[in-house]
């Protein structure tokens, strides 16, 4: 198999040729897409679905799934390929904001909830106290519910970690986002490849029985050999779930589109990392990290407990 360059089956995606067949979705619309939609502007709660404009919104609010962004809608980081702003927010926190996502959660009968968060460079810990009052909070005012944590890199440091994993989550979630040789520029120049790969690892050596999990992005330039590698990197760390998905640009002043990566291509590299020993391995253009979270979750605790 050619592994210097990505399957003959993509097609470089040039900024006046529209996306294929395969990534167009319709417009969201339902009440209940719009039901929650008014209750979220109501209390000024960020989702990562509309600030990073994620195809699945519709699909995903009409079933009663939203990925909360927390620690505020501004991140100290400036990455190539994310549209959430970037600033310094001076150490602002909303200290109503565990109670609001919790009570949120409640009204939207949740059972399995994604937290996100913005890095928060300016906080000494990260912002990893207030995401572990969020955290309690939801458990708190939602008996039952499952919680799952798309973190940031914490800078590396080890004790944020610890307060995180305090707060009694089902999985922890970082994103190694792109191939190493990509980083660079892919992300910014604080996120480091390496570095995700040690809080991957920190967490479930703290926490063995934690599913761990993380995601990367196709149609950047990177190869069929590196995709290799880097899932191979993330079972080296022992990391229970991925998922795959195709970059998509925000606007032009993002990063460029490299390929559009063909359906089949996700299904060969899904099967590349069940054979890795990925416990779940969500793969295809309109995957995201939070991509049917619930669901995805089921689905991993059947194959650790033997019964799929």
């Amino acid at each position: 198999m050619e592994t210097t360059e990505m399957d003959a089956q993509t097609r470089p995606a040039p900024l006046h040729i529209g996306k294929p067949a395969w990534l167009k979705t319709p417009i969201p619309t339902g009440s209940t897409y719009f039901a929650i939609k008014k209750d979220l502007t109501q209390r000024k709660l960020p989702t990562v679905c509309e600030e990073a404009k994620c195809p699945n919104i519709g699909v995903c609010w009409n079933t009663r799934t939203a990925t909360f962004m927390i620690l505020g809608d501004t991140c100290t980081r400036a990455c190539r390929f994310c549209h959430i702003k970037t600033g310094n927010p001076k150490g602002w926190l909303d200290t109503q904001e565990p109670e609001q996502v919790a009570q949120s959660a409640k009204g939207m009968n949740l059972a399995y909830i994604v937290l996100t968060m913005v890095n928060r460079d300016d906080l000494a810990d990260g912002g990893a106290a207030h995401a572990r009052q969020v955290i309690e909070a939801v458990r708190a005012g939602n008996p039952g519910i499952q919680v799952e944590f798309l973190a940031g890199d914490f800078q590396g440091h080890e004790a944020p970690l610890d307060t995180v994993l305090q707060s009694g989550l089902d999985v922890f979630a970082h994103n190694v986002e792109t191939v190493q040789r990509l980083t660079p520029r892919v992300r910014d120049a604080r996120a480091h490849y390496a570095q995700s790969l040690q809080v991957l690892d920190r967490v479930k050596k703290k926490a063995p029985a934690l599913f761990t999990k993380s995601a990367i992005m196709l149609g950047l330039g990177e190869t069929r050999e590196e995709i290799r590698e880097t899932l191979q990197d993330l079972r080296a760390v022992d990391v229970d779930l991925i998922t795959i998905g195709q970059y998509m640009r925000p606007t032009k002043q993002h990063l460029a589109i490299k390929e559009w990566v063909h359906p089949d291509i996700f299904a060969e590299i899904k099967q590349e990392a069940l054979d890795l020993g990925f416990v779940a391995v969500a793969s295809g253009p309109l995957v995201r990290s939070s991509y049917k979270a619930a669901e995805f979750f089921a689905q991993a605790q059947l194959v650790r407990e033997g019964k799929r």
